[in-house]
C-alpha cells in the first residue's frame, strides 16, 4: 500500500533523527494531526493497488509493522 496525500494533511513527518537511511530507507509521511476523543492523533491515509485489492477481496488481511519493542495505541479504518 501507499500512502496518499489527503486534503486534509497538514504535516509532514520525516524520518526519526540519527535514522540510517542506508539500513532502512524512511521517507516523508503527510499526515493530519487532529484529536480523537480529546487526545491527540495524527492519521495517515493509504490506498492499496489492483493487486492488493485482489487480495483483501480474496481474504488476505492487512498488516500493521511498528518498528521498535513498544506498540503504540493504533486504529485502523476505512473511510473517504
Amino acid at each position: 500500500m501507499r500512502f496518499i496525500q489527503h486534503p486534509s494533511n497538514n504535516k509532514v513527518l520525516g524520518a526519526p533523527a540519527g535514522w540510517d537511511q542506508k539500513e532502512l530507507p524512511c521517507g516523508a509521511l503527510p499526515v493530519t494531526v487532529t484529536e480523537a476523543n480529546g487526545a491527540p492523533a495524527m492519521v495517515s491515509f493509504w490506498k492499496p493497488d489492483a493487486d492488493e485489492l485482489a487480495a483483501l477481496n480474496a481474504g488476505q488481511s492487512v498488516h500493521l509493522w511498528v518498528l521498535g519493542g513498544v506498540h503504540p495505541v493504533v486504529a485502523m479504518e476505512v473511510g473517504p
